[in-house]
This record gives C-alpha cells, structure tokens and sequence, in this order.
C-alpha cells in the first residue's frame, strides 16, 4: 500500500455506498474536527500535525489493488466512485504550531459528504496522535526553561509513529530528535553517540571511551553510568581531556548525580563539559531537577506517548448540510450545529484572555489585538497552505509566540481550567 486511501474504518466506505444508493452523497456538508475537552491536567493544547494530514491528502487514492481488496465490502457502483476519488471540497484550519482550547474548530472540512466523510479517519489518526505528542513536548519544553531536550523515544513506539512523534516534539521545542527517519524526512537535527553495549562491548570502560573519542572527537558524549559513575566520569575525563563535549547519566537519583558530577568535573579541570540527563523523564522529572546543574534531558517514553495523554481526544463531526445546521444532542457527546469560525482576545499587554468560537459568515466585534485563527488549507482540492503555515520552523515560532501570551496560571503542571475560556456565540 502506497497510499493512504485505506488508512480508515470500513464503515467511512459502507456510508458512501449508502449515501450513492439513496441519492444523499452529493449533499453539500461541513465536518469540524475539536476536541470537547482537554486531557486531564492540561490547560492547552498545541496543534501538529497539519503539514501531514495535506500531505496524507495529496496521496489519498484508491489503486486497483485497494480496489480489489474493498470489492466484498462495497458494491460496483461505490468502487467505480472510489477509483475516481480526488477530494475537490475545501479545508480550512489552525495553523500548525497554534494553541487549541475545548471546542476550537481546529480543522474545517467541507464538500460532499461522500468526498468529506471518508476523510474522518486519517485526520484523526493525525490529529490525534500528533497534538498530544506536541501538547506534552511543549510542558517539557516550558519545564526545562531554556534547556535543550533531545528526543530519543523511538524504541518506545510503533516504527512510523516514531517519526511522527519527532516531529510534532520539535515543532513543541525540543532541540533534536535521535531518530534518523525524522532528520531525513523532516530536515530536524539528529544528535546520539553509543549506548550502554557500547561500554559493554569493550574489555574496560576506559577503553570504550578511548575508542569513542578517538572515532567522534573529544566533543563527544560519553555515556558514564554503565558501572560505577564516579570511576566513569574519571574515565572520561582521562580519555578525553578537560575538553570533553558532555557526559550522559542515565539512571538513579539524577538530581544528586547531577550535582556530584558537576563537582567531580569542575575538579578535575573539565569546566566545559555538559551533564546530559535521560532515564524515564517526564515534564515533572524535568520541573524537579531545574535547580540542578543539567545542561539538557534526553526524552523518550513519556514524549512519544503523550506523556500519559496518548490521544487528544479529538472528535470529527457533521455540522451543517446543505446550509442547515446539525448537530448530535447526545447528554454525554453533544456537539454544536453550524458552521464556526474562531479568533483569540488579547489584552492590550498581548496576553491572551479568551478564545471566541461564533458562526461562520457572522461578524463578531474583533478588538485591535484580536486574531483570527483558522486559515485556508485546501481550495477545490488544492493545497493552498504555504510553509509559513504548515513548515516545522514557522510552527516553532508560532507555538514560542503563543505561550509566551498565556497567562502564566495556564504554564503550570497542576490540574486545573484551561489557560483560557472558551466562549461560543450564536448568530443574530
């Protein structure tokens, strides 16, 4: 499989089918993609994951092999439709980088129902996936305070969700990723040196390090914790000169190591050289030990799993069809009708106050330092987003602009309301 066209559920299909057999596919329809609420504990979230789900567009094609294989699911007249399939509707979206709040229309997406809701699944297998990877690289990024992170959680998760992982963790701030796929695809910086079976490999510490520095430079990292990290950093130190690029721990009590290893190198001439934590950290972890003399974290498990918040929630629904508003009334999943645009009030000082969703084609009072929030993305089936919408350095900067305008109640890692309200106006 090339493509992505069967990156869905079987029903998104037997609906098309349905709707071609009674005369309802044609319909003009309006699907929104929110999230009802944050996760449990967060006071934003960041949207990633744009970039990708244009892109899963572009190549969202039915081949005669997926043809062949949806023949028992779908009847001739659906599969004659599906090979024909280009979305030819309309997308509009938060740029990729911007914060989201409980019920921000981060993605617009309209057309036929049949060419729309199809497209349900792939962009929240995306968005899903991709925002909490961002949501919680962000607290860690806000948690290290101008520390660099390196994201290294590949081996935590499925092979491509590791890449995609690395890139929604640098566009939330992290530094570099250790994970190759990501330089190559993405242009993020790679970083990484050896691992404990390096060490192992060798007859003695020293001469792993030795050979290390003698392959790598002595701006090396040299991992010091395999057997006993005081005699490590000594090692280490003696293989490298004062001039040794950093030292990496990657287990135990991190805050004290982190400071018995600063003394043991500034004693021993390698004023220079950084300590490099890694090992099971979370934004906690990292908020603990911002006191301690670390110059970076590596991250791993928690990032690439949302650090406790694997998804974010987000829902894709009907909104509107043929100009009518529709919406689910469910008690527990209710959703409102209509179309919605959003913008973001700010006080004067740029510090955001409130997120304001109202109906499409209205025109609510927009203040001086008000902005509006969702952008084209796609016309007549065209992408229409450029990088500065999209691109991974742009949505770096977005994402850094964003949070320094939440009231700073909203950084904090306890529970609590998100960073601002969300306030929904009706139409007049």
């Amino acid at each position: 499989m090339t493509g992505t066209a069967l990156l869905t559920d079987r029903y998104e299909l037997t609906m098309v089918a349905a709707a071609l057999a009674d005369g309802t596919a044609e319909r003009h329809c309006v699907f929104e993609l929110f999230a009802r609420r944050l996760p449990d504990g967060r006071r934003y979230g960041v949207v990633a994951g744009t970039g990708r789900l244009l892109e899963a567009l572009e190549s969202f094609r039915f081949s005669a092999a997926d043809l062949e294989f949806l023949a028992p699911v779908v009847d001739a007249a659906t599969l004659e439709r599906l090979g024909d399939y280009r979305f030819s509707g309309d997308v509009d979206g938060y740029p990729e980088g911007e914060l989201y709040f409980p019920g921000s229309p981060v993605l617009t997406v309209t057309g036929t129902f049949a060419d729309a809701v199809i497209l349900e699944t792939v962009a929240l297998s995306i968005y899903n996936h991709d925002c909490a990877i961002a949501s919680a690289a962000a607290r860690m990024v806000t948690a290290a305070a101008g520390r660099p992170l390196i994201e290294m959680g590949s081996r935590r998760t499925h092979e491509e969700a590791a890449v995609a992982s690395a890139r929604a963790a640098y566009l939330a701030g992290f530094a570099t990723t250790s994970n190759l796929a990501a330089g190559a695809r993405h242009g993020i910086p790679t970083a990484g040196t050896a691992a404990h079976a390096w060490v192992l490999l060798h007859d003695d510490e020293p001469a792993a390090f030795a050979s290390q520095v003698a392959a790598l430079g002595t701006g090396t990292t040299l991992l010091v914790d395999t057997y006993d990290i005081r005699r490590g950093i000594e090692h280490a130190v003696a293989a490298a000169g004062p001039g040794l690029g950093a030292v990496r721990i990657d287990s135990g009590d991190l805050g004290e190591l982190a400071r018995q290893a600063r003394e043991q190198l500034d004693a021993l001439g390698a004023t220079g050289t950084r300590i490099v934590l890694s090992g099971d950290l979370d934004e906690y972890a990292i908020a603990s030990l911002r006191a301690e003399p670390v110059d970076s974290y590596g991250v791993g498990t928690s990032v690439v799993t949302g650090s406790g918040s694997p998804t974010a929630g987000m829902v894709y629904k009907l909104v509107e069809v043929d100009g009518r508003p529709v919406a689910k009334r469910s008690s527990a999943k209710e959703s409102r009708g209509g179309r919605k645009a959003a913008l973001r009030r700010f006080k004067p000082t740029g510090t955001a106050v409130e997120e304001v969703v109202y109906p499409y084609g209205t025109d609510p009072v927009i203040g001086p330092h008000d902005r509006a929030l969702p952008v084209p993305l796609v016309r007549d089936g065209k992408v229409v987003a450029d990088d500065v919408v999209t691109g991974l350095e742009a949505a770096r900067e977005r994402l850094r602009t964003a949070l320094v305008a939440v009231p700073w109640e909203g950084l904090k890692l306890s529970r609590g309301e998100p960073a601002i309200p969300t306030t929904f106006l009706t139409g007049s």
